[in-house]
């Protein structure tokens, strides 16, 4: 189906006020581009990947909103149509009478019929991470075929999600890297911000005994759910914040609720290939805790203290500082640490306050932030270090 695509120049002072008009009107879907810095509360809730800030904010911000074609029925035809992009109009008149809303100018551009559900996949395709195989499921049987059933000893399947990444990410690489040195047959693993759950998977492709996952967002459920599964590692279930009295098991305290996970393991069809590096066959299966381990308590009791060999947080550097003390309560004696997320410039704080806390540090990997980069410079390059509590 085709789109129309509008584009309108305006303010960041009106950009708010802009999209509330466009709502009123029945446009409820638009994209805001600017370059407003996140705020530290933005970024404390943002257990994610990204990259690094580009550029000061100029003032200037762009709204894109779509339209379909007419369809012909009744409260849809072109007559319809150019009496909504009037009324935007009109508004957007309105909003420049009592602020400054900047050009307010408007571009129209018809993009192509395309299948945009399916478009995605040119961009996404199998990956490496050392002798790690990473393949999206629309490439599996094309790939088996032409290995003769030979792929890599550890092949890990992978989909995309609409939230969260895939684990070919530079810094999900050095965490990955990492683990891989650091993990003993047996461990067990706290994966903080796990969102696709691609680190907590192979820490038990790697011989993890048990992994504990926490997360902010909730999209962070069916998407491990997804990517354990399809890869032969159970989801034992969520645990959420009470609300109301859900029949449901109740965590210490009452102040999480236990959902059940029923759903079951996706069958590895025998004979595709052997999975000779796989030790996570007689795992416990994983759980995944909703909230913020920074500042509820109740979050922390729940995960636990002195319970973990191995800690993982691959987090924005302005997010692990105010989360290294709590990774020190939750390891054990001896663990290890595995923190990324890290741009180069924010090396020094975090190193800081791991030594702070009684961490030494064992390992400072680097990769740089785009393919054609060789890390030599600190705005160039992600960080991961490895420490271990003292």
């Amino acid at each position: 189906m085709k789109y129309t695509r509008y584009t309108i120049e305006t303010t960041t002072e009106a950009e708010d006020v802009i999209v509330s008009a466009l709502y009123d009107l029945g446009i409820e879907g638009v994209e805001i581009e600017d370059k407003i810095p996140l705020s530290e509360a933005e970024k404390a809730g943002m257990f994610v990947d990204i990259p690094p800030e580009t550029g000061e904010d100029d003032g200037v911000a762009y709204l894109r909103f779509y339209l379909e074609p007419p369809s012909g029925k009744e409260g849809d035809t072109e007559k319809e149509r150019e009496a909504l992009l009037q009324a935007v109009k009109e508004e957007l008149r309105d909003i420049s009478g009592y602020m400054d809303a900047g050009t307010l100018a408007i571009t129209e551009e018809e993009l192509a019929d395309q299948d945009y559900l399916n478009n995605w996949k040119q961009f996404f395709h199998q990956f490496m991470i050392d002798d790690i195989l990473f393949i999206p499921s629309w490439e599996e049987e094309e790939a088996l075929k032409k290995d003769g059933k030979t792929l890599p000893p550890l092949t890990i399947r992978i989909d995309p999600g609409s939230a969260f990444g895939t684990g070919k990410h530079e810094t999900t690489r050095l965490c990955i890297q990492s683990l891989r040195k650091v993990l003993k047959t047996g461990d067990r693993v706290l994966d903080i911000g796990t969102g696709s759950g691609i680190l907590s998977l192979m820490a038990y492709k790697f011989g993890a005994s048990s992994v504990i996952g926490t997360d902010l967002d909730p999209a962070a459920v069916p998407a491990c759910r997804e990517n354990l599964n399809k890869n032969g590692v159970a989801m034992k279930g969520v645990y959420q914040p009470v609300c109301g009295d859900p029949p449901a098991e109740r965590a210490p305290g009452n102040a999480f609720q236990f959902i059940p996970d029923k759903t079951e393991i996706l069958e590895i069809e025998k004979g595709s290939w052997e999975q000779t590096d796989d030790k996570s066959t007689n795992a416990a299966p994983f759980e995944l805790i909703l909230g913020n381990l920074i500042d509820d308590r109740r979050v922390q009791d729940l995960v636990g203290y002195g319970r973990y060999d191995v800690v993982l947080a691959n987090i924005l550097a302005e997010v692990l500082i105010p989360l290294i003390p709590k990774i020190k309560k939750a390891l054990k004696p001896g663990g290890h640490c595995i923190l990324s997320g890290i741009i180069g410039e924010k090396e020094e704080p975090v190193t800081e306050c791991l030594q702070e806390n009684g961490f030494t540090i064992q390992e400072i990997s680097y990769l740089g932030t785009e393919p054609e980069k060789d890390a030599a410079l600190p705005q160039d390059r992600w960080v991961g270090i490895t420490a271990q509590e003292a």
